[in-house]
């Protein structure tokens, strides 16, 4: 059985087991978070919610938090000679599915 989530603007496709990395959450490492699907599928057909599917959940377990590769800018500005350098680190966190509860 697979469901599609949703979190931090973006949709995830996750099974039981899988240990995945989302936008950081507000939530202490070790800490049961619950996510509510957008569709359920499994090998006899998919349930599709509008907007979410009624009575379900997804169970996740938040593994760690950290952050992603730095990102280099450059900015430049050709009449006045202007040079910039900048970074940025994404924050992130590890979570691990636990259960998809029809």
């Amino acid at each position: 059985m697979y469901a599609i989530i949703k979190t931090g603007g973006k949709q995830y496709k996750v099974q039981e087991g899988d240990v995945i990395t989302v936008e950081r959450l507000d939530a202490e490492v070790n800490a049961k978070v619950t996510f509510e699907p957008l569709m359920l599928g499994d090998e006899k057909g998919s349930t599709f919610g509008a907007p979410i599917v009624a009575g379900a959940s997804v169970s996740a377990t938040v593994l760690e938090h950290g952050k992603g590769k730095k990102v280099q800018l450059a900015i430049y500005k050709k009449m006045n000679g202007h040079h910039r350098a900048q970074g940025h680190r994404q924050p992130y966190s590890k979570i691990k599915i636990d259960a998809i509860k029809k």
